[in-house]
């Protein structure tokens, strides 16, 4: 298991930062490898909500996941496939000042090559990962 965090600050309250990132069918507005995700189970999200996206990058392929963790305007968590990697993301909203701090926990399961090259795929999976964020913050703060 390989894993990373990302923080950024967004200057927007937690509960809308919450709202936004805890709807997965906005992750194509700001994930540039995403070309979709559609929410598979009726009803509101909860733990259990399963989702399928369509990925475009590094690869075409369609990806699941399933939310494991829900704790109202202030975590959510995920576990599926994502790109090549069994991986499990988690999204943490905290107060700061006016603002937000959202942090990003990732842990991928990487395997046969990819364990070789584990520190360089992580490496760029957190750099992307971070500019994915940066998209999402000029997004959310451009609503304001």
């Amino acid at each position: 298991m390989s894993s990373f965090r990302n923080s950024i600050t967004i200057d927007r309250p937690p509960r809308e930062v919450f709202a936004f990132v805890a709807d997965f069918e906005n992750v194509p507005t700001w994930n540039y490898a995403i070309e979709e995700t559609r929410k598979r189970t009726p009803g509101p999200i909860t733990v259990g909500t399963e989702y399928v996206q369509r990925r475009g990058v590094p690869q075409p392929g369609e990806e699941r996941f399933t939310v494991t963790e829900l704790v109202a305007d202030r975590a959510v968590a995920i576990d599926g496939t994502l790109g090549p990697f069994p991986a499990r993301l988690r999204y943490e909203v905290e107060p700061a000042g006016t603002g937000t701090v959202l942090t990003n926990d990732v842990e991928l399961e990487l395997s046969g090559p990819l364990r070789l090259a584990g520190p360089v795929v992580t490496s760029r999976v957190k750099a992307a990962v971070a500019e994915n964020l940066q998209v999402l913050k000029r997004r959310l703060e451009a609503t304001s």
